[in-house]
Parts: structure tokens; C-alpha cells; sequence
């Protein structure tokens, strides 16, 4: 039994470890993810019209834009600046993480945009991973139609 709870106390020092952004700098050129380059990426505007024209369906897509907020407690989602609010960036799969520094800065996202429905716990959780206050979180009371997009790579410009 000793064993047993040895084990799930190494189990759980372990995850707490892991479940933390890295701690690397985000200078231009660095890469987290599948490696992509600056061609052909559009900005958040150009996003929206290319969304609107093929009905919110998913799209694979280069998007250019400036990281606005970084998930503080694993680094697994970005928010990018847009005038209709900041638009959502997860990375794919949890595969990868991109470090708190990536905050206010110029980036590339390769990956898939889609526009959905984001529940209320979804987006509670996300204020929570960003650091809001408990009234913040509470706030939320309503589901949110929103573009976001599944990163396969960010590249900092």
C-alpha cells in the first residue's frame, strides 16, 4: 500500500512539473510547434472574410496577428488581437506549449480556423487560465459564437 501512494504522489509532482508554460524565450524567429514560415499569411480582417465566405466551415489556414494573452497556467492557448475581440488560439492536441514571453508579441499560426459555439464552463476556464479574478469568472454567463483557430505552429516574428 506504502508503494501505492508513493507512486501517486511521484504521479502527481510529475504532472504538476509538466503543467506549467515553458520557460524559453520568444524571440523573432523561434518556433513552437510544427515548424511554418510568414508566406502567405493573412491578417484577422482577411480571416474573417475568408470565413464568411466559406460559412464558418473549417479552413486551413497562416494567420498573422499580435498575441494579446498567454494561458499562465500551461501555456496551451493564445489569444490574438481582433476588432471584434481577441480571437482564440489552441494548440493542437495539447501537443505543444508556447511560453508566457509570446505575450505582445507579432506572431504566424498555422493551423485550422473554425467558427463555433464556446460554452460558458469553456470560456470560465479560460478566464481562469488567464488570471481573472473569481468576479470576473462569475461574470460569464453566456455562450460566445466565435472564430478560433487550432494551432499546428506559431512562429514569432
Amino acid at each position: 500500500m506504502k508503494a501505492l501512494y508513493s507512486f501517486i504522489i511521484l504521479l502527481l509532482i510529475t504532472a504538476a512539473v509538466h503543467a506549467q508554460p515553458p520557460n524559453v524565450p520568444a524571440d523573432k524567429g523561434a518556433t513552437f510547434g510544427a515548424k511554418t514560415t510568414p508566406e502567405d499569411a493573412i491578417t484577422v480582417d482577411q480571416l474573417a472574410s475568408v470565413m464568411k465566405s466559406r460559412e464558418g466551415k473549417k479552413t486551413e489556414v497562416k494567420l498573422k496577428g499580435t498575441v494579446t494573452s498567454v494561458c499562465e497556467s500551461m501555456g496551451c492557448w493564445i489569444k490574438i488581437r481582433s476588432a471584434d475581440g481577441d480571437m482564440m488560439v489552441k494548440m493542437k492536441d495539447h501537443s505543444f506549449f508556447v511560453p508566457l514571453a509570446l505575450n505582445g508579441k507579432e506572431v504566424v499560426v498555422d493551423g485550422i480556423a473554425e467558427a463555433k459555439e464556446t460554452s460558458v464552463e469553456e470560456l470560465k476556464d479560460y478566464a481562469k487560465d488567464a488570471g481573472k479574478s473569481k468576479e470576473e469568472v462569475d461574470a460569464i454567463k453566456a455562450p460566445k459564437m466565435e472564430l478560433t483557430i487550432t494551432a499546428k505552429g506559431v512562429l514569432v516574428l
